[in-house]
């Protein structure tokens, strides 16, 4: 067994590329850094033939030697160093190698790979582990494969402390396999118990992580390494390894202990494995106003954030400020499941594939009414096209969490989102991500900035701009009006508490409502209100509780009952006033879904779950704005029912459930946390002043 070591000659902290390096510029010394490599020197010769590098001035990293490249036979792939500091490197390794008659692989020029820092192979030789998210690219890992004939599997390194494989994982002798699980994200962590038995696996805490107890030398059941906890060394000797502690304190300074100076160089060839690497890629293409949108920044984030990695490989920027840009991107992801995951939400941004990619989508039958086949697409609220027998077309019915079903009709090909229990046999429902895009508004700057009212960006404004919020809502409302558009109105009973209740039905008595939509409860609290004056017992002039007021609620829900239903109390003259009875008076839909806390409940309150999840759904069709007042379920549902292109304004005191429906996606959303009282009184004092301009001024 061979290895290859640098002596420290040049050895200092001379910048910063990681973590441990920051505060300890010049401040290893040089004496007790050489003493304690000497020390590791020694102890590897009587376990293991030591070979040296010469070291050069310049390069003081150089030191480092797993980060050379990896060996596998007589053949290396070279690192290609992430950072400049370290790139000076690359020649002088090359040359040892070609020296030793190595065949030499060199990665392209900017694809970063960190040889065995990020490369190790089990200690069986069943497979090479390969880290990336730091210094190494995951596009790295197929070449790997091909060059070494290796199975690749390929870890993402999630803690920056930890920003090579090396430093928090360290195959061992007889398939075991010393680890530090919080440096790897879920799927890596899925990865190795998946590989690894769990009677093979140590998993180490924090405390021995900083101090590199992963970054080891292991000789056969040998492990040298910096320092190790008396649990570790317990655990590590109840196996059968032997532990020998040198002390590297000067290294951990740059980053490094153990492993990091020494770069195995016999890998053993095992002739029945064979190239395999997980590794997907697929090209995209995104058009727009890529930059000036931010657009371009989401979907590559996108791609980072599930563990996936990408390539730019053509950015076509317009010239003008009313330009679209366009851009070309290879995603690669360690997996086929991590892939599908990146491009469902690369498809949501409007991402597509380039023209000579572009295929049908696959159809699979349902064989079972009310489930979908596996791997099933689940729809957003964009507007959504489907590539069907050479041709895109437009999905139906739009909304969130549906699947989309296609039918050949009389009228032709047809593709329309289905909720899951609507689902019947042999309908063809869409699978995979192939052959479907969303169909994203494209705006320039200038368009943007031009609009007089905009719900721009999911904003959610904060108290201080309610009323400016509150003028631009009251604009958008009486256009719609005097355009004959539809407004739908989802409220709580928060509305009625609050006194918002008569600034609701005003807005319904002068047509600024189209449809209503809430639960059992705002409508016994309005009727409550109307009959009894009180809301919840409480006195609304005066705010004080009623003797006996716990009991109102009931006694209107029995009165509403005995008349047939509120429809009928508004004809008989028990209902005179109040939000439902202007609903009933000027001809104002309205659906109230039930629940399991309803009390009565109404006769109107729809206590099938489904149909009133349908009947939510027809009202809300050909919307040009929904209103959400103070009712996080019901106002959580009508946004998933909702596609995009209608505007929604959500009112609450509670700023988790206006970021909720501001964070759906849709860039028509605005988000108001304030007093739903107080914002319905602005809101008709503001409609009031539109309606006579000289209000104000009088």
């Amino acid at each position: 067994m061979r290895f290859l070591m640098c002596p420290p000659d040049h050895y200092d902290v001379d910048y910063v590329i990681n973590p441990w390096m920051e505060g300890n510029i010049h401040k290893s010394s040089q004496d007790r850094a050489a003493e304690q490599w000497q020390q590791l020197f020694h102890v590897l010769k009587e376990h293991a033939i030591v070979d040296l590098v010469t070291p050069q001035k310049g390069v003081p990293d150089m030191v480092f030697t797993a980060n050379a490249g990896l060996v596998l036979g007589k053949t290396v792939v070279l690192s290609r160093f992430y950072h400049k500091e370290r790139q000076g490197e690359e020649p002088f390794f090359k040359e040892w190698f070609l020296e030793k008659d190595f065949t030499v692989y060199e990665l392209p020029k900017d694809l970063p790979f960190e040889g065995a820092g990020d490369a190790l192979f089990d200690r069986e030789g069943r497979w090479l582990w390969a880290g990336y998210g730091f210094r190494s690219e995951l596009d790295s890992h197929p070449y790997l494969a091909e060059w070494l004939d290796t199975e690749v599997l390929s870890l993402r390194l999630m803690d920056e402390r930890f920003y090579h494989l090396d430093t928090c994982f360290c195959p061992l002798q007889d398939g075991y396999l010393l680890y530090y699980p919080p440096a790897f994200d879920g799927y890596s962590n899925r990865l190795i118990e998946m590989r690894v038995p769990g009677a093979k696996r140590i998993a180490i805490g924090e405390l021995d992580a900083v101090n590199f107890a992963c970054n080891a030398v292991n000789v056969g059941s040998i492990v040298i390494v910096n320092k190790v906890s008396d649990e570790l060394r317990q655990r590590l000797t109840q196996v059968g390894f032997q532990i020998v502690e040198t002390p590297l304190t000067e290294f951990l300074k740059a980053g490094g202990a153990a492993k990091c100076l020494t770069l195995r160089v016999t890998e053993p060839v095992v002739s029945e494995v064979r190239a395999i690497a997980a590794v997907e890629s697929r090209t995209i293409r995104l058009e727009g106003h890529l930059l000036d949108s931010g657009l371009i920044n989401q979907a590559l984030d996108v791609v980072v954030e599930a563990g996936g990695s990408f390539q730019v490989l053509n950015f076509n920027l317009g010239e003008q400020r009313q330009s679209t840009s366009a851009a070309d991107v290879k995603v690669s992801a360690p997996s086929h499941e991590i892939m599908e995951l990146i491009m469902v939400q690369l498809i949501d941004l409007g991402a597509v594939p380039p023209p000579q990619e572009i295929c049908d989508v696959h159809l699979e039958v349902c064989v079972q009414t009310g489930v979908a086949p596996e791997d099933f697409y689940g729809t957003t609220i964009y507007p959504t096209e489907v590539r069907v027998q050479d041709q895109w077309v437009k999905v139906q019915a739009q909304r969130m969490d549906a699947a989309i079903v296609v039918a050949q009709t009389p009228q032709g090909l047809m593709a329309e989102c289905k909720l899951l229990r609507d689902l019947q046999v042999d309908d063809r429902v869409v699978v995979g991500v192939e052959g479907i895009r969303t169909v994203r508004k494209v705006e320039s700057r200038e368009q943007r900035n031009t609009q007089e009212f905009s719900f721009m960006g999911s904003g959610v404004s904060s108290e201080r701009r309610v009323e400016l919020v509150v003028e631009q809502i009251a604009w958008e409302l009486r256009q719609i009006r005097d355009q004959g558009g539809k407004v739908v109105v989802t409220a709580g009973p928060v509305v009625i508490h609050t006194g918002g209740g008569e600034h609701l039905a005003k807005l319904i008595r002068e047509g600024y409502v189209q449809a209503l939509l809430g639960g059992n409860a705002i409508a016994v609290h309005d009727i409550e209100q109307a009959i009894m004056g009180t809301s919840l017992g409480m006195d609304m002039k005066r705010g004080v509780s009623v003797q006996g007021g716990h009991r109102h609620h009931l006694k209107v829900i029995n009165t509403i009952r005995r008349c047939g239903g509120i429809a009928q109390a508004v004809e008989q003259g028990v209902l005179t006033s109040g939000v439902l009875y202007e609903c009933v008076r000027h001809n104002v839909p309205f659906s109230l879904a039930g629940s399991i806390r309803d009390d009565g409940p109404l006769p109107d309150t729809e206590m099938d779950l489904l149909e009133a999840q349908a009947d939510y759904a027809h009202l809300i069709q050909g919307a040009d704005l929904i209103l959400m007042l103070s009712s996080m379920l019901h106002s959580i549902g009508v946004g998933n029912m909702t596609p995009a292109g209608v505007k929604m304004v959500c009112v609450d005191i509670n700023p988790a459930v206006v970021t909720k429906l501001s964070d759906r996606g849709s860039i028509e959303s605005v988000g108001v946390v304030t007093d739903v009282g107080l914002f319905l009184s602005l809101l008709t004092q503001q409609l009031g002043k539109l309606t006579n301009p000289y209000q104000s001024h009088l």
